[in-house]
């Protein structure tokens, strides 16, 4: 516990009182339950996109990368430079479907493309995947709240709930995303504070810095073993994290229900698109402050490596500087967890509430539901929250992304099987998705091999395993379903409809020209990083 001060207080409860004030003010146009999943339709494509950086960076980026990076160097950096090929991956293929569609729930397209069960099983294997996640969020923040004023970890949980909340209640979707917004210019104001101020308190340059972390094997960005118990090589980055990061991106309600409030599909990419060109910059500025700290502190191991940024701004002692960290890593955390109870509330509404149990109810209805689900999964999550703080002290980010890594290749199979085959049928699909869970839990017990080959190892098993079963029990497949890939080409040639809605195509499977930009951006990339260590 340090000192905290008045003004730190004064800068962190004003953040608190905005936030609310917001969701206020949003919240009076909030008048239907379409108005709390997706707004009105009005929401620029610049604040949905901001909105997803800030979502998925977080808080446990900015605790989480720098711990990560202290101890394993700037490798870690490999984890995150596959965004490129992600959001082409998601814009190519999964985003028509989604919007052409109208829906709020994109597991709708699961019981359109297989049956009410698949619909079923997926929105509920993300409810248990998201809620986790979302603990994990609550514990980072709670780190931050105990370290810089000495209140309990568990209340601290409670209190970021609370106020993540009652914004999220009153303001729906759009509240969501315009506090993401604020929320993201605290977040990197923050880091940019903390990255100055490191450079200026050092013994060493930049470059005596960056010559000390390679002679220790610091400095690698690109490790190409194939070693397949090693987390951070090149390899598990461009092959097993794209695809892990796909289903992020893709397959995940929290982050594609706010391109759903996107005024139409070009928007909706062009959000996206902001997150391909600006995550590698992102992950690479914390990742630095990780490798900078190693030197600066000498390699000391730290009880907590999540404490490690929040230690150096508290020894700086700029006025201030602890409340704006303070509202920062807030700011992150509220930015994901607002989303998240939005997103439950969401699917819980749509894909059991309303769906099995009150099936015509008025407007007025189905909005006061949203709101009570939104309530009941913002008190379930403090549980799991609580059991990361009791048994986590390594990265937070690290921890989230091992969580997730259980979920996703469940999730990816059930979309890209949807996707691309003819013959994957329902029944098959749920002996594929259990026989896959079963696979990824054996090897995650019984292997050394690395979480990020989780959501490849499960997503292979899951896609052989559908379409043995498949034929074993439906038998061969004849006629080609419109939800495909190839089926929506054929329903968009035969019925005469445009393929492009202003200039961005609305078919699945057609590539907007600046995906070849991306690509190229992505290639430039790795070019920089393969660099470095000729660069020092």
């Amino acid at each position: 516990m340090i000192e905290f001060g008045a003004l730190n207080w004064s800068i962190l409860i004003a953040y608190i009182i905005a936030n609310l004030a917001l969701g206020l003010v949003i919240g009076k146009k909030i008048e239907t339950d379409e108005d709390f999943y997706v707004g009105q339709k009005t929401t620029p494509w610049w604040a949905i996109g901001i909105s997803v950086v800030a979502t998925y960076v977080s808080a446990m980026t900015f605790l989480g990368a720098p711990a990560w990076a202290y101890k394993e160097g700037l490798s870690v950096i490999a984890i995150h430079l596959n965004y490129p090929l992600v959001i082409m991956a998601v814009i190519i293929f999964f985003f028509p479907f989604f919007y052409n569609a109208g829906v709020a729930s994109i597991y709708e397209y699961q019981e359109k493309r297989f049956g009410k069960r698949a619909r079923a099983l997926i929105s509920s294997i993300w409810l248990v995947s998201q809620t986790m996640s979302s603990a994990a969020v609550l514990y980072a923040t709670s780190v931050v709240l105990s370290f810089i004023t000495g209140i309990d970890v568990i209340v601290a949980i409670v209190i970021v709930t609370a106020i993540a909340l009652v914004y999220t209640v009153l303001g729906g979707i759009t509240a969501v995303i315009w506090t993401d917004v604020i929320q993201s210019f605290i977040l990197f104001a923050g880091a940019g504070i903390i990255f100055y101020a490191l450079l200026n308190e050092s013994s060493f340059s930049v470059m005596d810095s960056l010559t000390q972390l390679k002679a220790e094997g610091k400095l690698n960005p690109l490790l190409t073993d194939w070693d397949f118990s090693a987390t951070t090589t090149v390899w598990s980055g461009i092959i097993a994290m794209t695809l892990y990061h796909t289903t992020v991106y893709g397959t995940n309600q929290m982050m594609v229900q706010r391109t759903l409030a996107a005024k139409n599909i070009g928007d909706a990419k062009k959000s996206y698109l902001l997150m391909g060109f600006a995550a590698f910059f992102i992950y690479l500025f914390f990742i630095i402050l990780g490798v900078l700290f190693y030197s600066y502190y000498q390699g000391k191991p730290f009880e907590n490596d999540n404490t490690i940024i929040l230690q150096f701004a508290a020894e700086y002692g700029m006025p201030g500087l602890m409340g704006i960290i303070a509202a920062a890593v807030m700011a992150a955390s509220m930015s994901s967890l607002d989303s998240a109870f939005n997103s439950l509330s969401t699917v819980s509404t749509i894909d059991f509430y309303k769906k099995y149990f009150k099936k015509d109810q008025s407007n007025a209805h189905y909005l006061k539901v949203s709101r009570f689900f939104t309530l009941f999964w913002a008190v379930l999550i403090i549980f799991p929250a609580i059991m990361y703080h009791l048994h986590s002290t390594g990265s937070i980010l690290e921890v989230l992304s091992k969580v997730g890594s259980y979920f996703v290749g469940a999730q990816l199979g059930m979309f890209a099987l949807g996707f691309f085959s003819k013959q994957a049928t329902e029944n098959g699909l749920l002996v594929g998705t259990f026989t896959g869970f079963v696979v990824v839990a054996a090897v995650a017990l019984g292997t050394d091999v690395a979480w990020p080959w989780y959501c490849a190892i499960g997503a292979g098993v899951n896609a052989v395993i559908t379409l043995i079963a498949s034929r074993l029990i439906d038998g061969k497949q004849h006629e080609l379903s419109e939800y495909t890939i190839k089926g929506q080409q054929l329903k968009f040639a035969r019925e005469g409809l445009d393929e492009k809605e202003n200039g961005w195509y609305r078919v699945p499977g057609k590539v907007d020209p600046i995906n070849y930009w991306l690509f190229a951006f992505f290639i430039a990339t790795l070019i920089f990083l393969g660099s470095i260590q000729f660069m020092v």
